[in-house]
């Protein structure tokens, strides 16, 4: 009787997910018409692998990953047109902010666990899109703060869609490899063993809070991040990035991703930006295509789409 093949190990997958992730990078100007549709995919990827840190890894539903997509767009928005900084010190203070920002709204949610810790993080998303709205001064207001310019290196701006595409491709590889490592290493395991049993891991010895923390950090820097690169992307810092509905995009494709790998991001980003933009030339109320192929994802591929590439394997 013939066994079923092991799963590779966990070198070999994330090995496996690079190359995913390059030939991913490649395919897209192959296959896309549009530049910034497909950076769209790459911004939204780097995203929602930062909330499968908390949401696959650690087991935390939050709904405040907006408010680090928002700051980091802000960061850039004000940076960039007000004060000139150069895009990798606005990049790297994005970050930054987005994790201590990160770690304020996690330090005060992780005090409650379950539906309490869900109800807190979204009363702070709605908090901070308050307080976005209420100081128009600083954010614009509803007008966000418009003419965010695109990047430049030796003087030649990446005004053209395809060379700023070539730039989010770097960084995003860079924050995947870095996340990789990330979940694979010690402190990733242990996050692994939060999730499954808090109680016992704390029981243990391991500081549960502290890791979730850090978990969070982690996650807010790298929304943040990718908050800045969507802002020089389409040249606004919208009031839109740091409003509720954008948590619950994020979380959205994580969950049709998958949450249990991290190239899930990638296919869960790139099915659901794909298909928004090919119903919306179908139909008006193209949100309700999208909600039907949703709940049939939510029946059917309970595993996200990972799921079936876990299949594979069997």
């Amino acid at each position: 009787m013939s066994e079923k093949n092991p799963l590779p190990s966990a070198k070999t997958q994330s090995r496996a997910m690079l190359l995913w992730v390059l030939a991913v990078l490649i395919g897209l100007p192959l296959v896309l018409p549009s530049a910034t549709l497909a950076t769209e995919i790459l911004i939204f990827a780097m995203v929602v692998a930062a909330c499968n840190l908390l949401l696959g890894y650690t087991g935390l539903l939050s709904f405040g990953q907006g408010i680090f997509f928002g700051i980091g767009t802000y960061a850039a928005g004000i940076c960039l047109t007000r004060w000139s900084v150069p895009v990798p010190l606005v990049l790297a203070g994005a970050a930054i902010l987005g994790a201590l920002t990160a770690t304020l709204v996690g330090w005060l949610s992780i005090r409650r666990q379950g539906v309490y810790f869900v109800m807190l993080t979204l009363a702070f998303s709605q908090l901070f899109y308050f307080l976005a709205y209420t100081f128009s001064d600083v954010t614009g207001g509803d007008n966000g703060i418009l003419g965010v310019p695109r990047p430049s290196f030796g003087g030649a701006a990446l005004d053209n869609p395809w060379a700023y595409y070539g730039f989010v491709a770097i960084c995003f590889v860079a924050i995947f490899a870095v996340l990789i490592m990330v979940t694979q290493s010690t402190f990733g395991r242990t996050l692994l063993a939060i999730r499954e049993n808090e109680g016992r891991a704390a029981a243990i010895g391991f500081p549960t809070k502290l890791f979730k923390l850090e978990a969070f950090a982690i996650s807010g820097a790298v929304t943040a991040f990718g908050g800045a690169l969507h802002a020089m992307l389409i040249g606004v810092a919208p009031l839109s990035n740091i409003e509720y509905h954008t948590s619950e995009l994020i979380l959205i494709m994580t969950i049709i991703g998958g949450s249990s790998s991290l190239f899930g991001s990638v296919l869960g980003a790139g099915f659901y930006l794909l298909l928004a933009d090919a119903l919306s030339t179908i139909w008006p109320r193209w949100l309700l295509l999208l909600g039907l192929v949703l709940v049939a994802v939510a029946l059917f591929l309970q595993r996200g789409l990972w799921g079936l590439v876990e299949r594979g394997y069997d």
